[in-house]
């Protein structure tokens, strides 16, 4: 299955992957060396702890390596008027909150900072939708219904 991504998305996971490469396994690897220049490996906790970082860094790089590998990125094409992967949408709930969201792949979501995955129900619900259509979203605490105030691309 495609991994798809927006273009700061792919960018934020290549500048990780760099990060990771580059600078840290490199200082982990320097650090697990001087190490085990100490001598008797089975005791030595700096050793120990830096073996299973290695790891740790190692399975992340792995990771990162696969989705950059299947990644689609998408340009956003601002020409049509409704929501698609890479929109900014502004909603209104049924009790008057406004709220903005930041329509993504499932890397790059983080709902705190409001950007939904379009797999999640509520980026479903939005999908291919216009300008004052109102939805209606499950989730945990009950059913909602929203209303598509704005759609901008960036």
């Amino acid at each position: 299955m495609p991994n798809y991504l927006t273009p700061e998305g792919a960018k934020k996971l290549q500048a990780e992957l760099n990060q990771l490469l580059n600078v840290d396994r490199a200082k982990v690897v320097a650090e697990v060396a001087e190490a085990a220049a100490q001598g008797d490996r089975s005791e030595n906790a700096e050793y120990i702890y830096g073996k299973k970082k290695l790891r740790e860094i190692d399975r992340r790089i792995r990771f990162i390596t696969k989705r950059l590998d299947a990644a689609v990125v998408v340009k956003q094409d601002t020409t049509h008027g409704e929501v698609r992967f890479g929109a900014r949408v502004e909603v209104e709930d049924e009790n008057g909150k406004t709220s903005r969201y930041l329509i993504v792949g499932p890397d790059e979501a983080s709902p705190s900072d409001g950007r939904i995955s379009f797999q999640s129900p509520l980026g479903r619900a939005l999908m291919k939708r216009k300008v004052g259509d109102v939805v209606s979203v499950v989730r945990p605490a009950g059913e909602i219904e929203i209303e598509i105030k704005a759609i901008t691309y960036e």
